[in-house]
């Protein structure tokens, strides 16, 4: 593997200005960095264009959901790709398992098999407890009902996202979605389809993105 490349102060004041992290977390971070370059070289887990925006665009808008629901113990990230944000949610329960001595979960679920091979090296690397199920989304049922909440960052249009949640964004049960400048098309397409209650979060990273808060999603009948 390269070198491991630490992020500069700029880097961290802005990561701990969205949630706390600790030198431990910033290591395991690093080696996960070190890890995406390494495969992205033959398999294609995030845009090209980006990778060298890991830390300011990828962990930063991953920090977000921690920061929305900081009480969240159990996560089921759906559409894991490359590993935002279900990874750094990962690194990040690490941490506060060992801050706050309690049992967390983080279950990635993908369906490319290379994919899922690259998340389970950087859960061997970094030394964190990760779930990787090889699995469709629609396959996933047990898994999403095992989670506090549910994410997905550039995965589906909302309407695809709800059919694949169907039933299980219901009681207690939370979903946390990226979306970017279109979201309001996507929330007018799913209008007399679904009814749930929504809070939309301004992005910290990106002013054209937010990240949409689902509860209580219920499909109506056509």
């Amino acid at each position: 593997m390269q070198d491991i490349a630490f992020p500069d102060q700029g880097i961290i004041q802005l990561l701990n200005s969205i949630y706390p992290v600790s030198r431990e977390t910033i290591l395991r971070l690093s080696l996960f960095e070190a890890n995406l370059r390494q495969w992205q070289v033959k398999t294609n887990l995030v845009a090209p264009s980006t990778i060298d925006a890991f830390w300011s665009r990828h962990v930063a808008d991953s920090l977000q959901l921690l920061a929305i629901a900081p009480e969240t113990r159990h996560w089921t990230d759906i559409g894991s790709g490359g590993g935002f944000p279900g990874l750094v949610l990962a690194i990040l329960m690490q941490q506060v398992e060992a801050q706050l001595e309690t049992e967390t979960s983080v279950r990635l679920v993908e369906s490319i098999q290379k994919k899922c091979a690259f998340l389970r090296r950087v859960g061997i690397t970094t030394g964190v407890k990760v779930e990787v199920h090889n699995l469709r989304i629609e396959s996933a049922s047990k898994q999403l009902i095992a989670a506090e909440v549910i994410t997905a960052r550039a995965l589906a249009a909302l309407p695809k996202l709800l059919e694949l949640t169907d039933k299980t964004i219901a009681g207690k049960r939370r979903a946390l979605f990226h979306k970017g400048r279109e979201y309001r098309s996507e929330l007018e397409d799913c209008h007399g389809k679904w009814n749930f209650d929504l809070v939309v979060h301004q992005s910290r990273v990106d002013a054209e993105s937010v990240i949409l808060e689902f509860s209580n999603v219920e499909k109506l009948k056509s």
